[in-house]
């Protein structure tokens, strides 16, 4: 996997993974591999409540939301050699965060990342800067009454700085990790004046908006 900001891969014995697990992510030699490795995850509807789960986690359950597969992506970007880089892009009270993987190439920035719809997927690198990347999730980033939804973006965070512990082989939920990215200096999307004038998606858009890569699982009727 070639890289303009190569780091040392990280080893199976670093992470704290598993051999099977380490093997499932040490074929992934591309950021395409990659996205595709986690498009192929079920979605995770937290049926049983809010999860957070780490890599591991993830590679045992065969299920993920957006920032377990950013967590995923990071993973198998360090084995590989690539800084492990995540962004927060945060939202309204109406909506929820999405945490994305970046990597770059050729001077240009690209993003991995998990959406169970078609808005908030991946991005080639073709981003000139991270801001410019960010703000391609705008338009597509709303609520379920169409109103477009992100705020801010952070800055580029290296997963390097936190334990694996917290992040690729916890069995507890990540929590630590998670509050780390909320808590980054996140960078402003639009201004107070630029909220005001936001156009709602229409009903079309909304309507094509909400296909699902992964239906919800129909509730299990009660044994008698």
């Amino acid at each position: 996997m070639g890289t303009s900001a190569a780091t040392r891969p990280a080893s199976c014995a670093e992470l704290g993974l598993e051999r099977a697990a380490y093997a499932a992510l040490r074929v992934l030699d591309t950021p395409q591999k990659v996205q595709q490795f986690v498009s192929a995850i079920p979605i995770n509807y937290e049926l049983g409540g809010e999860t957070l789960l780490s890599v591991s986690e993830v590679l045992a359950q065969r299920r993920a939301h957006c920032i377990e597969a950013a967590f995923v992506a990071a993973c198998a970007m360090w084995i590989h050699g690539r800084p492990p880089l995540v962004m927060h892009l945060d939202c309204a009270q109406s909506d929820d965060p999405h945490v994305i993987a970046l990597f770059r190439e050729r001077g240009a920035w690209g993003a991995i990342s998990k959406s169970n719809g078609m808005h908030l997927r991946h991005r080639d690198a073709v981003y000139r800067s991270l801001r410019e990347l960010a703000m391609s999730y705008f338009h597509e980033y709303f609520d379920r009454d169409g109103r477009k939804t992100m705020r801010s973006y952070s800055s580029a965070f290296d997963m390097r700085r936190l334990d694996p512990a917290l992040w690729v082989n916890s069995t507890r939920p990540c929590d630590e990790a998670n509050a780390r990215l909320a808590a980054l200096r996140h960078y402003a999307a639009v201004t107070t004046g630029q909220l005001r004038q936001l156009s709602p998606r229409d009903a079309f858009e909304r309507e094509a908006g909400s296909v699902a890569q992964y239906p919800r699982p129909r509730a299990r009727p009660r044994s008698v």
